[in-house]
């Protein structure tokens, strides 16, 4: 490692990482650049804050603060309300976000999530039935509402490329912006010392769904839609099919709350449903993660019966653009959690690949929900499950392809029956966004008396 920069190698040994430059004289030109670049990223003095506090446990909490959240129902919705998220809208002050650095690995898919087909008759991807319901939100309220497409390392390059090959599904290229959540390194548990996957390549990963909205800020993208006119940024996953993206009764409802943080819940179906849990946690809005949520709280039920602490957390969120300014930056940026995975490295010593058997290495991850317990104003409200919560999750059973595509097939059942439309039972159907966004659209385009006994789209 004699002929690395010398300030590298100083800035390293500063830290005791001066074991990742070893093999330094084997990497290529291009090789050598691209690490130490890599390498300047590296905040090694937060590293070591976080590698400090690994006995800490950060998910403790005293039961006894827990109490159930105040649930606001989304059907009850005024015409004030919905004006004023339709005004929201058509001054374009909503930006739509979705989280897409997944694989779509549990579900035997080798490529991004976001590209899996779920439309039952179409076979459209959920790229596509997101995008076109945000072609469809911009040209009802006459304003190109900014679709932001949040990659990871592994997912980017194909995401982009396919967003190129289907010609961004109808919206104009400027309307759709890719940024990159962040990464961490992995610590080895016992020294602190950052590992290798190989000469020149760290060990790293992504730093979670919360890195979400540091990038958005690290980038400088919450600073340019700030430029534009925009004041709040829709959240939601994409292995969600049935988001109702900003719909306006609920930015109405953002709104008129002067809300930081806005999130949609759905009811548990039975107490060990494996769903986070909103909740009042010493006074403030936050998330009980299922996997911490005591079987006392979990069963305890209210005086008519109902699960007391049944706000399921469907990850869809709207916040305030001047709330998430606040949450990543300074001394209420979010914080770290730390995690210990097994992790299989890469030993300078040796020159080898060590496959741990137990528990080597600390990983650091920021969660969205993190955010809650910041906000000074929220609000919850609860929406029904069927219509817009079937997330894409496992290969089989619940919350796979077939169940999904189920799910989307019996909401559009739905809507077309309440339009006057026979729908024959067990047929798939669909309904385009661009066909018709709200029910309203559906109404007047499907003529009275129309029958569906096969497998149909409208678009």
């Amino acid at each position: 490692m004699t002929d690395a920069p010398a300030d590298l190698l100083t800035r390293l040994r500063a830290h005791g990482q001066d074991h990742l430059l070893t093999g330094w004289a084997t990497l290529s030109e291009s090789r050598r650049t691209a690490f130490a670049a890599q390498l300047e990223r590296v905040d090694f003095a937060e590293l070591e804050r976080l590698y400090a506090r690994r006995g800490e446990s950060l998910s403790d909490f005293d039961p006894a603060s827990v109490t159930p959240i105040a649930v606001e129902d989304a059907s009850a919705v005024d015409a004030t309300t919905l004006k004023l998220g339709e005004d929201c809208l058509r001054r374009g002050e909503v930006a739509v976000l979705v989280v897409a650095g997944g694989q779509g690995s549990r579900l035997g898919f080798d490529k991004p999530k976001g590209l899996f087909p779920v439309g039952p008759v179409s076979g459209a991807s959920l790229f596509r039935l997101h995008a076109e319901k945000v072609a469809a939100l911009s040209r009802k309220y006459g304003v190109a509402a900014p679709m932001l497409v949040m990659t990871s390392a592994a997912t980017t390059a194909d995401t982009r490329a396919f967003f190129e090959e289907q010609h961004y599904f109808g919206l104009p290229r400027g309307q759709v912006t890719f940024f990159e959540q962040g990464t961490m390194p992995a610590l080895d548990a016992a020294t602190g010392k950052l590992l290798l996957t190989a000469p020149g390549e760290l060990n790293h990963s992504p730093n979670g769904h919360g890195g979400t909205l540091t990038a958005l800020a690290d980038t400088g993208l919450l600073a340019d839609l700030k430029g534009r006119g925009v004041r709040h940024i829709y959240y939601f996953q994409v292995d969600n099919p049935l988001v109702d993206l900003a719909a306006p009764g609920f930015v109405g409802r953002h709104v008129a709350a002067n809300s930081d943080a806005s999130t949609k819940v759905v009811f548990k179906s039975r107490p060990d449903e494996k769903v986070g849990v909103l909740a009042l946690i010493g006074g403030v809005c936050g998330i009980v993660e299922y996997s911490d949520l005591p079987a006392e709280l979990a069963d305890a039920r209210d005086a008519d019966g109902e699960l007391l602490h049944r706000a399921g957390n469907t990850a869809i969120h709207l916040f305030s653009v001047a709330f998430l300014e606040r949450v990543t930056q300074g001394a209420e940026r979010l914080a770290f959690h730390l995690a210990r995975k097994k992790v299989p490295y890469y030993d300078p010593a040796t020159g080898e690949t060590v496959q741990p058997t137990v528990e080597n290495a600390l990983k650091f991850e920021l969660f969205v929900f993190d955010a809650l317990p910041l906000a000074e104003r929220w609000l919850t409200v609860r929406v029904n499950r069927e219509d817009e919560f079937a997330p894409l999750k496992n290969a089989t059973g619940a919350d796979s392809p077939v169940a999904v595509r189920a799910a989307i097939s019996d909401f559009h059942a739905r809507r077309l029956r309440a339009a006057g439309v026979e729908v024959a039972g067990g047929v798939p159907v669909e309904v385009a966004a661009l066909f018709a966004l709200s029910d309203a659209e559906l109404r007047a385009k499907i003529p009275a008396g129309t029958r569906v006994v096969v497998p149909t789209l409208f678009e």
